[in-house]
């Protein structure tokens, strides 16, 4: 609520300004993590050190999860998190190629935590959350956790390893359609000796990987694909010496990133994440915010700002109009119903249930969102996780609602402002009534207030209009 409060004040534009300009804003919230008055993280269990973020990985995910709380740069983290779907990369795979420790560094770590000073593929998109896709691209397609994701640490001229060439077309770029099978295959030799190399004694579990173009083992001869590589139309990437053949990602990953499909799907994305997930984009829109992207060079800022700023954004029929992810019902639901006496680590087995846990999507496609996220059990998961977190804040709801509960009606306006539903339909709110009128007759006593205003917030918390965003 302060920082809703806070925001109200500045005004939309400066708001605007804030939330998008967040580069500006130091970036201090680490340094939060333990501290009084700020959601708790709990060590994961059997762990030699107290909270290592950057070799545990349930400890990674409390930290994100305290920076989407706490950040005073909510859009990176959002960014941050669209990104994760969008390139979405799985610990557990990594983890089985080089343990726990070292994989959680690829994921997770921070410069400063990292024996060479890299950074895990959460912080590169926190750094490239809004600056230009095709360096966003270029560095993902290099970066250890990709390599280890999509195998491109095997990819040799001897065997040309498809899974990341395809990925990269039909998932990160261009999308479905716009390629042919033989584009694949070219695109397999183009990334031939994009590989790693690993750094450090090899009794280190802590020994680090790095990205190593291998010139021996890329393939120099030429490749077409069907679609333009070059500004003047041609399609073939030249053959090249092997010494700079490293120069054949480059040329792809650009033609990819500037290609008018591309353009689009970053619309159509855009749209799903910040608009709406209950009616399909608007042409104009698509057109309009893929116009920005081309214009810009791909750069994510103006575009963005554009979506943001843009008259479908901010139309009735876009508010509430997205399905809430689990992670975004868990942070927003610790943001405002309250978070003392609530470890962060008690969130992630809620998370999981819910069917999202973060560094873990399922496949290269990501989660599977919109309504799939509400199966039977999924919702179950977050009613329960609602009751958890109400009957920690039980006090601190009780109080806060004093001199708000003069009447079940003003109890009931004070909550659904307290925390932000989609409006409930009479039958609904009536119901809401029902169970604040129930039992002994309304007082608004310190005591009915203990009782009435935390089981208020947990059927709110818990309702299908609290699942819409």
């Amino acid at each position: 609520m302060a920082e809703a409060a806070a925001f109200s004040q500045r005004g939309v534009v400066a708001t605007l300004d804030a939330l998008v300009d967040f580069y500006s804003t130091p970036d201090e919230v680490d340094a939060s993590i333990g501290q009084p008055g700020y959601a708790a993280v709990t060590p994961s269990a059997g762990q030699s050190e107290p909270f290592s973020p950057s070799t545990a990985i349930n400890d990674a995910r409390q930290r994100w999860l305290f920076r989407m709380v706490h950040s005073r740069r909510p859009l990176q983290e959002k960014m941050a998190l669209f990104w994760h779907q969008h390139f979405a990369t799985a610990y557990s795979k990594i983890a089985n190629a080089v343990g726990g420790a070292t994989a959680t560094q690829l994921m997770a770590a921070k410069a400063s935590e990292h024996p060479a000073g890299l950074r895990g593929e959460i912080e590169l998109f926190r750094d490239y959350a809004l600056p230009n896709f095709r360096d966003l691209l270029y560095e993902v397609a290099r970066h250890p956790a990709m390599l280890f994701w999509l195998d491109g640490r095997l990819n040799t001229k001897a065997r040309p390893q498809e899974n990341f060439a395809r990925e990269v077309m039909e998932l990160f770029t261009i999308g479905v359609g716009q390629f042919v099978e033989a584009d694949v295959y070219a695109g397999a030799r183009v990334f031939t000796g994009w590989n790693l190399q690993r750094i450090g004694d090899p009794r280190d579990p802590l020994g680090f990987h790095q990205f190593l173009f291998n010139s021996a083992q890329h393939d120099t001869n030429a490749k077409t694909f069907s679609f333009p590589i070059y500004a003047d139309g041609s399609r073939t990437i030249p053959a090249r010496a092997e010494s700079g053949g490293i120069q054949d990602g480059v040329d792809l990953l650009n033609a990819l990133a500037r290609h008018p499909a591309t353009a689009r799907r970053m619309a159509q994305k855009l749209w799903s994440f910040f608009v709406s997930e209950l009616r399909p984009p608007d042409e104009a829109f698509v057109a309009r915010i893929a116009n920005v992207y081309t214009l810009s060079d791909c750069h994510m800022s103006p575009v963005v700002r554009a979506v943001l700023t843009s008259q479908e954004f901010d139309a009735p029929d876009s508010y509430f109009a997205r399905f809430s992810w689990p992670v975004e019902f868990v942070a927003r639901a610790l943001k405002e119903i309250g978070y003392a006496g609530f470890p962060l680590n008690a969130a992630l087995g809620a998370l999981s249930n819910m069917g999202q846990q973060l560094f873990e999507p399922p496949d290269v496609a990501g989660w599977e969102r919109g309504p799939a996220w509400f199966t039977t059990g999924a919702m179950l998961a977050r009613m329960n996780f609602a009751s958890g977190l109400t009957s920690r804040q039980r006090n601190d709801i009780a109080a806060a609602a004093t001199g708000n509960g003069a009447t079940p009606d003003a109890l009931l306006s004070f909550c659904l402002d307290r925390i932000s539903p989609a409006p409930f339909e009479p039958h609904a709110y009536n119901c809401l009534l029902d169970y604040l009128r129930g039992g002994a007759p309304w007082t608004g006593s310190a005591a009915q207030l203990r009782l009435k205003a935390p089981g208020l917030i947990h059927l709110i918390a818990g309702s299908s209009e609290y699942q819409l965003v």
